[in-house]
């Protein structure tokens, strides 16, 4: 399987903060959205950077409630690890095990295409595994499916 397999059933909505945005903001649209990451982004299409809740909660540990009025670049991560859509869902399931991190930015022509998480790709190994489970019931009982 590939990442476009999870990108068409997830969708490929993708949530940016432009790099003059505050860290208020930020958690704003994390809140708002209900996500854990955001792609910094000046036109929507080209990453700059990516920034999650992790990296809000280390900077107000290290600098208090005064990083809520710097900018987001103040605390994201300017070296993107990226994948493209045709990239194997092991791959990016060990690359983000192996870096620890939760979410991979898809980028197909330089443009960002959409987001995965390791949410989604956990719940893609379940539905595989359920997939695969009732196979083997069907195999086993001698019903079709």
């Amino acid at each position: 399987m590939r990442i476009s397999d999870i990108l068409r059933v997830k969708g490929n909505k993708v949530v940016t903060v432009t790099p003059g945005s505050d860290v208020t903001q930020l958690v704003t649209l994390l809140a708002e959205h209900r996500i854990g990451a955001v792609v910094v982004s000046s036109d929507g299409a080209r990453v700059e950077g990516i920034v999650s809740e992790r990296d809000v909660v280390r900077a107000l540990a290290a600098r208090g409630a005064a990083v809520l009025k710097e900018p987001v670049t103040a605390i994201h991560t300017a070296q993107v690890r990226s994948v493209a859509p045709d990239a194997a869902v092991e791959e990016v399931e060990r690359l983000m095990t192996e870096r620890r991190f939760r979410h991979v930015p898809v980028i197909e022509g330089g443009v960002l295409r959409g987001v995965v998480s390791i949410g989604d790709v956990v719940k893609h190994r379940i539905d595989e595994l359920e997939a695969e489970r009732s196979s083997l019931e069907g195999y086993i009982t001698g019903e079709r499916i």
